[in-house]
């Protein structure tokens, strides 16, 4: 308590004394022994009125007992009432929220999971998914720096995620395996491979890896069906020393559109699981393939990287002539890449402008810009006969194609000739140019789709660096490819602009979440968040109608259809209010990869409590557990010490008892006649 709050309370009590004093003994003639107690009652009474005026602060300790907190993760995956645990499960959880001890030792908080860790409300045993690393992640990142064992009720077996075998887990984990332990002779489509296109009367190859788990030799028969047709057949045998074969089956390509495909091994002898034994899958038939056209003066490494990176996809293919050995037919491309172009392209680009043909145009040191500016393409630069380097930089609003920014201001800069570069028709920008670090409002990369022509232009050189600095970054041209990919399907592509453009997957397995998603525009292409967008699937068996509302999700809209049953749909999507819609197609499987496993995978589970500190038990050991987590000294309860300040003001029960103090001294004189 400050002294300058020490001195008020001395006053306030002398104060009172001499208030108390005054009344009942100076000048009184007569002092009955009744006054000593009204003087007490005044000069109390008096002293607690004043110190509510003064209102010091009091300070007050607080003692918190801080249980350590008992994380019940709880499988809420298909895969356990595959097993038939779903009743063990839910004992397991009585037995343990029946325990006394246990609730007076920890806080026990209890979560579900399957793709995704929830907080527990009931068991459903639905999920189509199981991922143990992110429900783990989730309980350390929710119970960071605290002492929160956790019990983990599952049968072991992930079907999405990290491995959780090599989580690094500050918490110990306490597995509970559920399922059958027990090992069974089981043959199983463990992975399949194939390309999502393909050229009509092309062939296309189909990976298959089978697996065996068994200690007989044992022989059956892989097969590939399609529309109930055989199309690939061949006989396999496994033994104990050698349980995985691999399958290359090269199918033909006899029909343009959407195809389903369904392999499957035949079951062996006492093979208790079938599900895992038909996996299904599909292939878009296209009948041609795009074929672009690179022109140029000069020899550059850039010529080489935009062929790697456009062939990267096998839709594609790419044919170089120095452009005055040219002497084919731009009909027969379907873009045509012009590289540094000078006076010599002076007939290339005439046709280009005749036949309104697709073209995408690359500039550099070697580029006659007077020559570009005289054939009126919609842009033009004022250039010195000097170069320029240009770093890149992504602009988030383009909206030709969907392009994510794959670190392009990280990329080195492209070589131009120096001068201010100009947009004359309508147009959008992906990349703006960066002088020394610093934006401008200048075009790097730009496109333009005016009067049924497709167009673009790269302001630089260089190209074939970015290439190399996204292998440097991701060990892969994967993003590099894919960009360039997405610029030539644009480009190359013939087809209207559609203000209504729908990504959803040709084949979703059973009991999955399908997610799609649509993208709508205004007559300017601009994306428009005022629609109300709807999809109606359809049955195509049963004839069932199904209509689910979009929602807005930033600048797409999206929307999430679970509990559809296996076969196959057609959808329509919808712009409410506008002649405006969409439809195709997609199956859903019977394959359930929770339905994949024979056993619980009580082996890696092992792995996680020793590496976690923890110790496994089975679904009948409750007690055990129990008994562990009440015996262990490293579970604690931590007493916290808090200091709190209050004001005296808050104390009501004060401003009472001044009432009673004043109220008595009042009944008191009344009684002696003293009023």
């Amino acid at each position: 308590m400050q002294i300058e709050t020490t001195l008020y309370l001395v006053l306030a009590m002398l104060l009172s004394l001499a208030v108390a004093f005054f009344q009942y003994y100076y000048r009184v003639k007569s002092k009955p022994k009744v006054h000593l107690l009204l003087f007490i009652l005044k000069t109390t009474s008096l002293f607690f009125l004043l110190l509510l005026l003064i209102n010091p602060t009091i300070e007050k300790t607080e003692i918190t007992n801080i249980k350590p907190v008992l994380s019940v993760l709880i499988d809420n995956s298909k895969s356990v009432s595959f097993f038939k645990e779903d009743k063990n499960v839910a004992n397991f959880i009585k037995e343990i929220d029946a325990n006394s001890a246990l609730k007076n030792k920890f806080e026990i908080q209890k979560f579900t999971f399957g793709s995704s860790l929830q907080a527990f409300d009931s068991l459903s045993f639905v999920a189509s998914q199981t991922n143990i690393y992110e429900a783990i992640n989730g309980i350390e990142n929710l119970q960071k720096d605290k002492i929160a064992p956790i019990i983990l009720i599952s049968d072991g077996n992930q079907t999405i995620g990290s491995d959780y075998e090599f989580i690094k887990a500050k918490q110990a984990v306490y597995p509970i395996v559920i399922g059958d332990t027990a090992s069974y002779i089981d043959v199983k489509i463990s992975q399949l491979n194939v390309n999502r296109y393909s050229y009509i009367k092309n062939k296309f190859p189909v990976e298959v890896l089978l697996n065996y788990a068994g200690n007989q030799s044992v022989t059956t028969q892989f097969s590939i069906f399609n529309n109930g047709k055989t199309v690939f057949r061949k006989n396999i045998a496994f033994s104990s020393s050698e349980t995985s074969i691999t399958i290359v089956a090269n199918l033909t390509s006899t029909k343009e559109g959407l195809q389903y495909y369904t392999a499957s091994v035949s079951a062996i002898e006492n093979e208790k699981n079938v599900q895992n034994n038909t996996k299904n899958f599909s292939v878009e038939v296209i009948d041609e393939q795009t074929k672009v056209l690179l022109l140029a003066t000069v020899l550059h490494p850039d010529i080489g990287a935009f062929k790697k990176a456009i062939e990267s996809n096998k839709q594609r293919s790419v044919t170089f002539f120095m452009v005055d050995e040219f002497k084919g037919d731009l009909k027969d491309y379907q873009l045509i890449i012009l590289y540094q172009p000078t006076n010599k392209f002076d007939k290339i680009i005439s046709e280009l402008k005749q036949s309104n043909s697709n073209y995408l145009l690359v500039s550099g040191a070697q580029t006659d810009w007077n020559f570009i500016n005289q054939k009126a393409l919609g842009f033009d630069k004022s250039v010195l006969e000097q170069t320029e380097d240009y770093g890149a930089l992504y602009n988030g609003s383009f909206l030709t194609f969907l392009q994510e920014d794959i670190g392009f201001d990280k990329y080195p800069p492209l070589t131009d000739k120096f001068g201010e570069f100009r947009l004359s028709k309508e147009h959008q920008i992906l990349l703006y140019q960066r002088i020394n670090g610093i934006q401008t409002q200048q075009a790097l990369l730009a496109t333009f789709d005016v009067n049924s022509q497709k167009s673009a232009i790269l302001l630089g050189e260089g190209i074939w660096k970015w290439r190399a600095a996204s292998f440097l970054n991701s060990n892969s041209f994967e993003d590099f490819d894919k960009f360039i990919g997405n610029l030539v399907q644009f480009l190359a592509s013939n087809k209207k602009r559609n203000r209504l453009e729908v990504n959803a997957e040709t084949l979703y397995p059973a009991n999955s979440t399908i997610n799609i998603a649509a993208f709508y525009t205004d007559k300017n292409y601009q994306f428009d968040a005022r629609a109300s967008l709807e999809i109606t699937l359809t049955n195509s068996e049963t004839n069932e109608v199904l209509t689910v509302p979009f929602s807005l999700v930033n600048n797409s809209y999206q929307t999430e259809i679970e509990n559809l049953v296996s076969g196959d749909y057609t959808y329509k999507v919808s712009v409410l209010g506008q002649k405006i819609n969409k439809t195709d197609r997609f199956k859903i499987t019977d394959y359930d990869i929770e339905e994949q496993f024979t056993s619980a995978n009580r082996n890696k589970l092992q792995k996680l409590a020793d590496k976690t500190g923890g110790t496994l038990f089975y679904k009948n050991q409750s007690n055990n557990l129990i008994k562990e987590l009440l015996e262990n000294d490293s579970y604690y309860t931590i007493q916290k010490s808090s200091t709190k300040q209050k004001n005296l003001i808050d104390w009501k029960w004060i401003l009472l008892l001044i009432a009673a103090l004043f109220t008595s001294e009042w009944f008191i004189r009344k009684y002696f006649g003293k009023i």
